[in-house]
């Protein structure tokens, strides 16, 4: 429903990933007729790849770390527009998605694991979602990614 409702609306999605490297967008590019929506996704599990490649604040992520609601909607803003610009497409047709937490099994300074946002960019402004899951690694990327297909396909709506 995603991939059908962004392409008759004309909208994009772009991804920039850090706990589920990837994953969330490869659940979408399952559907036939992805590629005509979906521009890529960035990887960014390191915080240079946020800076150098997502545009994140490098003294944001010093002072508050990568899990971090402003981390999360820069990300997803950073996604839109690089991914808008590489394919000369108007970013307001770009949706970015985000996510960033700790999915475990130890913390990340005082960020417990399930500690989760997820950011949605787009015409209508950027959105940042804070989750807590609980289980395992596995359980908490999967988690990750079924919330953020629901806010996507919330998102669509909205459009």
């Amino acid at each position: 429903m995603i991939i059908e409702e962004a392409k008759r609306k004309g909208f994009y999605l772009a991804f920039a990933e850090s706990l589920t490297a990837g994953a969330l967008c490869s659940e979408l590019v399952a559907t036939p007729g992805a590629s005509e929506v979906i521009l890529g996704g960035i990887n960014s599990y390191q915080d240079e790849i946020k800076q150098h490649m997502l545009g994140v604040s490098g003294q944001l992520i010093h002072q508050q770390s990568a899990v971090d609601p402003e981390v999360a909607a820069q990300m997803a803003l950073g996604a839109a527009s690089r991914f808008a610009n590489a394919m000369s497409i108007e970013v307001e047709r770009v949706i970015g998605v985000a996510t960033t937490g700790v999915a475990g099994p130890d913390p990340v300074g005082t960020h417990q694991p399930g500690e989760v946002f997820i950011a949605i960019a787009s015409r209508n402004g950027v959105s940042v979602y804070s989750e807590d899951f609980e289980g395992d690694r596995a359980a908490i990327r999967r988690a990750t990614v079924l919330r953020a297909i629901e806010l996507i396909r919330e998102e669509i709506g909205r459009l």
